[in-house]
């Protein structure tokens, strides 16, 4: 990465990346590896954003490093190809500390706990006092408080929040206060009086500000979650990215000045989201992903802004183009796990703890690869070679994450996991092609792979139409919306490898990888969704049948 960042010409950047993606690949599968094995679910979390910035800055660096090298004397792009060598740069000491088991200074800091925690904590220390009147001084209990509710400044100072929910933080804020101040009234007389007054006194004050802590939660979640929601609904059609990329391809820089200034604001908006939804996420996990996201809005808003301005400079630019391109797919993408995200902090709000959806990580290595051959047939030209390159990097990047969830369904074994583990499979021998390696060895190959591709996941779509139909309406329209972004694609992938192109091979090629990572993409969601829907029913079946067991028993005992 070092050598790559000191690169001058196009030769030696080509030669150096080269061998940087091969690292990159068995570091992914050596921190995929270590992911997968690790038990604290909050160093898992950590190591899955880390893996994410990686692999996403993965392609960052490849249209980044070109535009430099295209315009080595703009601004622009130095510092926009700098912003993406930093983060790396921080992502890599963060799968270190996690590796070395070597803890950031300042990490157990208080400041760092959410509202969430805090509270959970607090109520802890409180319910303890029915078994022990002397676990804990009432000065640390008071302080406890005061330092959650000095995190509730976060919603209350916020412009984004109503006037209506600030007004209801500050009021269940000074109930809390008051409930805390009765409670110590009445565990100072207990101390003294070992009556049983005093003691369903007690219980009943434990009572009164555990409920109105809960109330307070209630109403951080509504908050944050009513932000978010609305934030990813008004972004939704990426109005403000389209509206750079158009000023940028016309040179326009008032334009430019314009609509940089808007999304610095989206941008604002959506760290914010991020703040308050790590407050009250539930889980360590959860509130991880949350500061990744928050980083990640925070990076990629001044990088797109960087990416536009160089296109501004040099509005013929193909390479620029490209590279401002990359920027606003990572945003859009940041934008769809925030959406995830948001899913997943309801479930856990509600009671309905979900499966986390996994981050990107690349596949694990084929066992033959002592037997990979170079590429000596159907070969493109430089400029084709490099844009299938670039192509199967992003294919390598998906498949992955396809054998992360893959990995969940161990003791789950059905026809719809075969599917994905053999479509994962075949996606990994694509990727392999576009380096010039694997077991394809001519385009032919690849077509007759990709036919096969296509049946593959028609058989998956099938098999999971029949799952969905043991599952309630509202589940079950949720996996057929998948299955039809499936079925269409599947078909067109058909489309184009029975289509004959002369003298257009890579044309072919191109389509055919484009698909295939589409239909990649949706394997991912679909394994992932229907393996948290297959625990879902399994434990409602469980539940009823134990219900039923107990309604036997009992109706045994009455006749007996």
């Amino acid at each position: 990465m070092e050598r790559l960042e000191k690169v001058n010409s196009f030769q030696e950047f080509v030669q150096i990346f080269s061998q940087f993606g091969n690292e990159m690949v068995e570091f992914a599968h050596l921190t995929g590896d270590r992911q997968n094995d690790l038990k604290d679910e909050k160093k898992k979390a950590k190591m899955a954003a880390a893996r994410a910035v990686l692999e996403k800055c993965t392609m960052m660096l490849l249209t980044a490093s070109k535009t430099c090298l295209r315009h080595p004397n703009c601004e622009s792009a130095h510092k926009n190809k700098e912003g993406v060598f930093d983060r790396m740069k921080v992502a890599l000491d963060k799968v270190i500390e996690i590796v070395t088991d070597c803890k950031p200074s300042g990490e157990t800091d208080m400041s760092s706990v959410s509202i969430f925690t805090g509270i959970k904590e607090f109520k802890m220390n409180i319910e303890a006092l029915r078994e022990n009147l002397y676990f804990q001084s009432k000065e640390d209990l008071s302080a406890t408080l005061e330092v959650i509710l000095e995190r509730t400044e976060d919603f209350t100072d916020s412009a984004y929040t109503s006037h209506e929910h600030r007004e209801r933080i500050l009021e269940l804020s000074t109930q809390a206060r008051l409930e805390l101040r009765q409670l110590i009234s009445v565990w100072i007389q207990s101390q003294s009086k070992k009556t049983k007054s005093i003691a369903e006194e007690l219980e009943l004050s434990v009572l009164k500000i555990s409920h109105s802590l809960n109330e307070l939660k209630k109403e951080l979640h509504s908050t944050a979650t009513q932000l978010a929601a609305d934030l990813l609904k008004y972004h939704a059609d990426h109005v403000v990215l389209k509206a750079l990329k158009l000023t940028g391809v016309e040179g326009n820089l008032e334009g430019l000045a314009e609509y940089a200034c808007k999304l610095s604001e989206q941008k604002e908006q959506l760290v914010e989201a991020c703040r308050l939804l790590r407050h009250i996420s539930g889980t360590e996990p959860l509130e991880i992903t949350c500061v990744h996201a928050e980083e990640t809005f925070q990076v990629t808003g001044q990088q797109i802004i960087s990416a536009a301005e160089t296109l501004t400079l040099h509005p013929s630019s193909k390479i620029a183009k490209e590279n401002l391109d990359v920027f606003c797919e990572a945003w859009e993408s940041q934008i769809s796990d925030i959406s995830t995200l948001l899913r997943e902090i309801n479930d856990v709000f509600e009671g309905r703890r979900g499966e986390k959806y996994g981050y990107l990580s690349l596949p694990r290595p084929m066992k033959n690869n002592a037997n990979l051959k170079s590429l000596k047939a159907d070969k493109p030209d430089s400029e084709e070679q490099a844009k299938i390159a670039k192509l199967g990097l992003k294919l390598g990047l998906l498949t992955s994450d396809a054998n992360c969830e893959i990995k969940k369904w161990e003791d789950q074994e059905n026809e719809i996991v075969r599917n994905g583990r053999n479509m994962s499979s075949m996606a990994y021998s694509l990727y392999l092609f576009t380096r010039g390696e694997g077991p394809l060895k001519t385009s032919q190959d690849l077509i007759h792979q990709l036919e096969v591709f296509a049946e593959e996941g028609l058989k998956l779509a099938s098999n999971v139409q029949v799952f969905s139909k043991q599952l309630k309406d509202d589940d079950k329209l949720m996996l057929l919306l998948e299955i039809n972004k499936l079925s269409p694609l599947c078909h067109q992938l058909q489309t184009i490898t029975k289509t004959p192109l002369q003298n257009q091979v890579f044309l072919k090629v191109d389509k055919c990888i484009t698909k295939t990572r589409s239909m990649m993409a949706i394997l991912v969601q679909l394994l992932s969704l229907c393996y948290k829907l297959l625990k879902k029913l399994q434990m409602e079946n469980n539940r009823w049948v134990s219900v039923t067991n107990k309604d036997s028993m009992d109706a045994y005992h009455l006749e007996h």
